[in-house]
């Protein structure tokens, strides 16, 4: 079986647990926001082959009207479930792009052509991974939450893979805190 160059890996929580840091006051409007932006990633993707992992039913019906493949996930958070589907899916393809669906202008990742090797691209702080290809059959342990970029980087370095870091994407703005809304 022939590889397939590349595919998105977006990891989704169910809409009405998603972005905890802003549900202070309205979390109906918050839900609606989380689906929207997931929405706009999964739309600026296309027409790359695009893989939603969750443990939600509800995001599976969510993907596959959206035309995306889904991938169920029981595992124990983010690391241990892209981890997984780092897995699952290498057989089937070169490299994945790992992208968090809550980018507020994703527009332009169908036509996102990374570095050799492993290539992040920070958030705005130059702190988080909103971004990532990884090249599948490597011994790539993932590593979201606080500084991942850097840990990211020293997991490329480990492994001894040429890595490439971008800081000034449009894809390094992710919606987190309520003040990333106004900017």
């Amino acid at each position: 079986m022939q590889l397939v160059a590349d595919a998105f890996v977006i990891p989704l929580k169910r809409f009405d647990l998603a972005k905890e840091r802003l549900r202070v006051n309205n979390a109906a409007s918050v839900t609606e926001l989380a689906q929207q932006l997931a929405t706009r990633v999964i739309e600026a993707c296309a027409p790359r082959h695009t893989i939603v992992l969750s443990e939600s039913d509800a995001i599976s019906e969510f993907a596959s009207a959206l035309g995306c493949d889904f991938l169920r996930s029981d595992a124990t958070g983010l690391n241990d479930a892209v981890q997984r589907a780092y897995g699952a899916l290498q057989s089937r393809f070169e490299r994945l792009i790992i992208v968090h669906g809550d980018l507020r202008d994703p527009e332009g990742l169908g036509s996102f052509e990374p570095g050799a090797g492993i290539t992040i691209v920070t958030d705005h702080h130059g702190l988080g991974t909103n971004v990532m290809a990884v090249p599948t059959g490597l011994d790539f342990h993932f590593a979201y939450g606080a500084n991942s970029a850097s840990l990211h980087r020293q997991e490329a370095e480990r492994i001894g893979c040429p890595l490439t870091v971008v800081t000034d994407s449009p894809w390094r703005f992710d919606v987190d805190e309520p003040e990333d809304l106004v900017r």
